[in-house]
Formats: C-alpha cells, sequence, structure tokens
C-alpha cells in the first residue's frame, strides 16, 4: 500500500435493484481514466455482480480466499482499463454472513496484499444484513444510493439510522439515481436529509444524482460500462461530477490502510 493509503469508500444502498453496483463500476472507470489505481472488492458476498458487468469469468473468489484454498493474489482479475476486481461468490448461503473467523482471514489475507492503489471501492450487498455493515464500517466513508421511490428511501433511511445509532458512522453521503429531473433528486435528499436531522441528530451530505438514461440497460446488456459507451451523454458529465466531488471534498481526511479500516470495522462489529 502507499505511505498515505488509499481513498476507501463503501457503496451501499437500503435495497436492491437501485443501480449501486452500475454506479460502482461506471465510477471505477471513470478513476481509472484519470489513471488513478482502482481496486474493487465486491462485497456482496452471496450475489455478485461486478464481474458480470464488466464481462469477466473469474476462475477463483473470495470464497476460495476465505475458506483457505487460494491467497488474494490468486483470485484477482483485472477489469476494463487495468482496474483491479477482488471477485465474490455466488448463490453461497454460507458467506450471507461473515462468522468473525471470515472477518480475520480477510484482514489477514490483505495484509500479505502488497500493491498499491489510490482508490479502493467496496461495493456491499443491500440491506442492514452484518456483512453490509461490517464493509460500511470499514470504510473512510459510505455512499448510500437511492432512487425517487418511497421504499427506497424507507429502506435508505434504515441502513443510515443502523449505522448512525449503532456503528457511530456520521461520514455518509447520498447520491440519487434514476431521477428524472435535478428537482425531483434533492427532493428525495431533502426528505431523507430531514429525517436523519430530526430523528438522529445526523446531517448527511448530498453528493449528487444520476439522471434517468434509459440506454444504461443497453450498457450492462453489453457488459460494458456505460461512461465508455456514451462517454458524452448527461449520465456521464453527472458521474464526472460526483467522482470529482469525492476526490476533491472527502468527508474524512485520516488516512490509513486497507487493513487499517477493515480492523477498525472488527473492533466496531
Amino acid at each position: 500500500m502507499s505511505a498515505n493509503g488509499p481513498r476507501i469508500i463503501a457503496v451501499s444502498s437500503g435495497k436492491g435493484g437501485v443501480g449501486k453496483t452500475n454506479f460502482t463500476a461506471n465510477l471505477a472507470l471513470f478513476y481509472a481514466s484519470l489513471n488513478k489505481k482502482v481496486l474493487i472488492l465486491d462485497a456482496d458476498l452471496g450475489l455478485s455482480n461486478i464481474d458480470v458487468l464488466f464481462g469477466i469469468a473469474p476462475k477463483y473468489n473470495l470464497k476460495h480466499v476465505l475458506l483457505g484454498e487460494k491467497k488474494i493474489k490468486d483470485i484477482i482479475v483485472t477489469g476494463p482499463l487495468g482496474i483491479t476486481i477482488l471477485p465474490a461468490s455466488s448463490g453461497i448461503r454460507e458467506l450471507t454472513k461473515l462468522t468473525d473467523g471470515h472477518r480475520l482471514k480477510l484482514v489477514s489475507e490483505l495484509d500479505d496484499f502488497d500493491m498499491a492503489f489510490d482508490v479502493f471501492l467496496i461495493d456491499t450487498g443491500a440491506g442492514i444484513s452484518d456483512n453490509v455493515l461490517f464493509f460500511c464500517s470499514a470504510a473512510q466513508e459510505t455512499i448510500v444510493v437511492v432512487t425517487p421511490e418511497p421504499t427506497s428511501i424507507a429502506d435508505a433511511y434504515a441502513l443510515i439510522k443502523v449505522l448512525s445509532r449503532d456503528f457511530g458512522e456520521k461520514n455518509l453521503r447520498i447520491m440519487i439515481n434514476t431521477a428524472r429531473s435535478e428537482k425531483e433528486a434533492f427532493d428525495t435528499f431533502r426528505k431523507l436529509a430531514i429525517v436523519a436531522d430530526k430523528f438522529l441528530n445526523l446531517s448527511i451530505d448530498y453528493l449528487g444524482f444520476l439522471p434517468f438514461e434509459p440506454h444504461v440497460k443497453d450498457a450492462i446488456i453489453a457488459q460494458k460500462g456505460y461512461i465508455a459507451m456514451y462517454p458524452n451523454s448527461a449520465f456521464t458529465k453527472k458521474l464526472a461530477h460526483i467522482g470529482k466531488k469525492l476526490l476533491d471534498n472527502p468527508l474524512n481526511e485520516v488516512k490509513g490502510t486497507i487493513q487499517f479500516f477493515l480492523k477498525k470495522a472488527l473492533r466496531v462489529g
């Protein structure tokens, strides 16, 4: 790892189907296009998707590491623009709730993982499972992806409440996805901000929004990043703005290695 360590950002959501993983993949592509060294940990250990979005079929994944069959270096795959990916398993029920032994094994393996990165993105699962809370707690800050639908807003608040109340997390940012307008996006954020302030005494940060874009499905089907297929789209311009804001305005100035933050999460958990 570099002396100051990478920016460690978890991307999560209260419910599935809000575009969290697609956002993570395109954010990674944006940073890689800036010549940043990017590592993605697919932390949705029961339903991996990052490798699918990039059209990659890993031979090994984190299941093999957690079971002691492989080392981290054995499962690494390289995505477009040199993005490094630690792929998760899919359809493995026993990994949907990591044991203390699994968590210790992951930290131990990362202790031996000495590649340097500028940005470490953790694509968590959705909801408030132990795995989601562990990986969000391991990050310097967490982006909660929300859509304007009432169910997404309600579930996002539930995630924010647990992270704040039970884990002491304060560095939470909100990214509104598939908004029909800037007003709809900010109105969605405002609903969350009001209840977070009133009931949690918590100030959450508005990161920005991505517009509804029907061609996103085309990119997913093609297993290519949307910003690569449509570099001049409004979606791509908004994503670039979000990516720059994250780099230029970190919520947490604390520096540390990936291992440092995972160990912090072990203590919290």
